[in-house]
């Protein structure tokens, strides 16, 4: 869709603590050619990347589970079930999953393959997800994992057999979204 459906009327920094949240006023081309005008307050914390690793003779996969607030305040326990992630901090989408997958679980990924894009939350946040899948060996574990202390980061890494991982989404003990996609695509494309 062409550029000229939205005219930005004004911009308004509401915070750069953690990451930047503005407040935009625009007109908006409605789709019977009549201008509206609208607000949005926009989060913008960077793009990101995750990826899942599985083993396809095990039939496992290695996910982590960590502290999320956000879920805390929205009346979860706040521990997530997660694949690895992390914002790209200007490195490309495959260099920092790599990286992030090794950090945050302790297997190093010899390969990856993209799979898609995606944005989780287009309504009020910037990021575009970048997702990968990886498979994995049992040797190429070169650490513990857990994240980096300095970061707040405590990584707990779990292997778990991808049936059971599956029975958690549909039981709800998985409730991320990204992971939810990527378990999804292992069992539709790879897992049958």
């Amino acid at each position: 869709m062409p550029s000229h459906f939205i005219r930005i009327t004004d911009e308004q920094l509401l915070s750069d603590n953690w990451y930047v949240l503005k407040k935009y006023s625009f007109e908006l081309q409605r789709r019977d050619g009549t201008w509206q005008q609208q607000t949005r307050e926009v989060y913008d914390r960077g793009n990101g990347a995750t990826i899942l690793l599985y083993n396809l003779e095990q039939r496992t996969v290695v996910l982590t589970r960590q502290f999320r607030m956000p879920a805390f305040v929205n009346d979860h326990n706040g521990y997530l079930i997660e694949a690895a992630a992390g914002l790209l901090d200007n490195a490309s989408p495959e260099e920092r999953i790599r990286l992030e997958a090794e950090e945050e679980t302790g297997y190093v990924v010899r390969s990856v393959k993209k799979i898609f894009d995606a944005f989780m939350s287009p309504g009020s946040v910037t990021e575009r997800i970048h997702f990968f899948i990886g498979e994995y060996q049992p040797d190429d574990r070169v650490s513990d994992g857990g994240g980096l202390e300095e970061e707040g980061e405590d990584i707990e890494v779990l292997e778990l057999d991808f049936d059971r991982a599956i029975a958690m989404v549909a039981g709800g003990e998985i409730a991320d979204g990204k992971t939810i996609m990527l378990l999804q695509y292992l069992e539709l494309r790879l897992m049958r």
